[in-house]
């Protein structure tokens, strides 16, 4: 029996403006394709797939070689193909990853970006709105990842993505910080949500899965939407450490082991702290010493738990450090507050 052997592309080498932002063109948190002029050998959907791009030898369909991502027919006419996107949130972009994995002789030459702001999804809406160019034309090459960093400071819901002339983008990654998340400060909200800003910052361990998983919505599809250590085997536990949206004092704490059934954590406890300023490895080493929001408590397989009265007074916090002990998986961590006014 034959097998069908898969390449996944390799991640990208994210400068710290992308690794301090969230992807706004993530499906997961509400992104999607709305129009493309043209997308005969890809949909442009997959363009915003937040799975590594693949590629398949031998796989073909009706219109010719499958490709993972976004590909357009040869242009026989003048202009150029571009599509249409809804960011999952409004947010302000810091830059892009344009990822041409797999595209050898049919990728996109050039790539421009335009962002508008809209309360409207309709094609035709979009079309007469008026646009801003954030991405002057940059040349693209071959298979590889292209990160280009902006300085725009505005706010942008929608973007508009010109390949010239024609051909194939693999990824499009839109990192950036949502804005307007919280527009009520008598309301509670999820903090460490991902839609709401919330950011994985470090780990000891991520053998399995991803600690940003940990940040999405809904409750995790499998083992593999989630975060999970490898077994350890020598003193001490594993962490990873969270940025909130927003400063704020938590009021409720969920900790989901969903699809962990022999591999969750026996126990976790949760350590938090204001950081007005400082690096991603800053708040490494000063974890180790910030205050117990949650102490240890006892996790069961595949449920939620939920702790109330189990939080300890404590001020407005930015960061949070998730500790599983000894080990183990989590799939979902909601940190529901009142942000700091």
């Amino acid at each position: 029996m034959s097998t069908q052997s898969i390449i996944v592309a390799p991640a990208a080498d994210l400068p710290d403006w992308a690794r301090r932002s969230v992807d706004l063109a993530n499906p997961r948190i509400g992104a999607r394709a709305l129009h493309a002029s043209d997308d005969f050998f890809a949909e442009v959907s997959r363009m915003l797939n937040p799975d590594p791009a693949v590629f398949i030898p031998g796989k073909y369909d009706d219109n010719g070689k499958w490709m993972d991502g976004w590909e357009t027919r040869r242009k026989r006419t003048t202009g150029h193909d571009w599509c249409l996107l809804k960011l999952g949130r409004r947010g302000i972009i810091r830059g892009f990853d344009v990822d041409t994995s797999h595209f050898t002789g049919n990728y996109a030459p050039a790539v421009s970006i335009e962002a508008t702001v809209s309360d409207s999804d309709d094609v035709a809406t979009l079309k007469a709105a008026r646009w801003t160019e954030i991405l002057p034309s940059v040349s693209l090459g071959a298979s590889a990842h292209h990160l280009f960093a902006i300085a725009s400071q505005e706010a942008w819901t929608h973007l508009r993505v010109n390949i010239y002339p024609d051909g194939g983008i693999a990824r499009l990654r839109v990192y950036g910080q949502p804005v307007g998340a919280f527009d009520n400060p008598n309301l509670t909200y999820d903090l460490a949500a991902m839609e709401n800003g919330g950011r994985a910052v470090a780990w000891n361990d991520s053998h399995y899965g991803s600690v940003s998983n940990l940040l999405l919505p809904d409750r995790g599809r499998d083992m593999g939407d989630g975060w999970e250590t490898r077994r350890r085997r020598e003193p001490g536990n594993d962490w990873c450490i969270v940025q909130l949206g927003a400063a704020g004092t938590l009021e409720k704490i969920e900790i989901d082991t969903a699809h962990f059934k022999g591999n969750y954590p026996d126990r976790c406890s949760i350590q938090g702290a204001f950081m007005a300023g400082g690096t991603d490895q800053s708040a490494v080493t000063q974890s180790m010493f910030w205050p117990f929001i949650l102490p240890e408590q006892p996790l069961s397989m595949d449920a939620i738990h939920t702790f109330v009265g189990e939080i300890a007074a404590h001020g407005p916090i930015t960061h949070v450090r998730i500790n599983v002990i000894p080990d183990g998986g989590l799939s979902r961590v909601r940190l529901w507050g009142k942000v700091k006014e």
